[in-house]
């Protein structure tokens, strides 16, 4: 006769395969973003927008987000311009964001509301997917609470 199994090891076991069967943990939208590396300026502007707890905490979301070089190219009048004013950052922030997980694979060309209200205009063309016309270079960046697709120029709500 087999010796009596010990509860703890029952319990020991279940954790294991429940650990095996669970799908990954992918961190939230601000540690995915962190981890890229590509995108320090618009996690210095989300900073200073006070956007920090949305892109940790809450969601789903899909970001557009533009990456160092993209905010390389806006005038420098502009950058300091927003960074002085972290209310219209983070309307211009909230303008790169809509509700949802949307992967590339699953973008609808068509208008869609941002999270600031206004619409973006998406594309799809063979593939090659663009929000206001600005390109999609990195996409489906995936996290717990949204999607991350890199974009190659800063986008600014209608009347900015």
């Amino acid at each position: 006769m087999p010796a009596p199994v010990s509860p703890w090891l029952k319990l020991l076991g279940l954790l294991l395969i429940h650990l095996m069967l669970s799908p990954a943990h992918a961190d939230s939208l601000l540690a995915m973003a962190e981890r890229s590396g590509n995108f320090t300026q618009f996690i210095a502007a989300a900073k200073t927008a006070g956007m920090i707890r949305d892109l940790r905490e809450q969601g789903p979301y899909t970001l557009f987000v533009p990456t160092d070089q993209a905010f390389d190219q806006l005038p420098e009048s502009q950058r300091d311009t927003l960074k002085t004013d972290p209310a219209r950052l983070a309307r211009v922030l909230r303008y790169h964001m809509i509700k949802g997980k949307v992967k590339v694979t699953e973008v609808k060309p068509g208008k869609t509301a941002s999270v600031e209200g206004s619409l973006l205009t998406l594309t799809s063309d063979n593939g090659m997917v663009s929000v206001n016309g600005a390109r999609v270079t990195e996409s489906d960046v995936t996290a717990d609470n949204g999607i991350i697709h890199a974009i190659d120029r800063v986008l600014m709500p209608p009347d900015e």
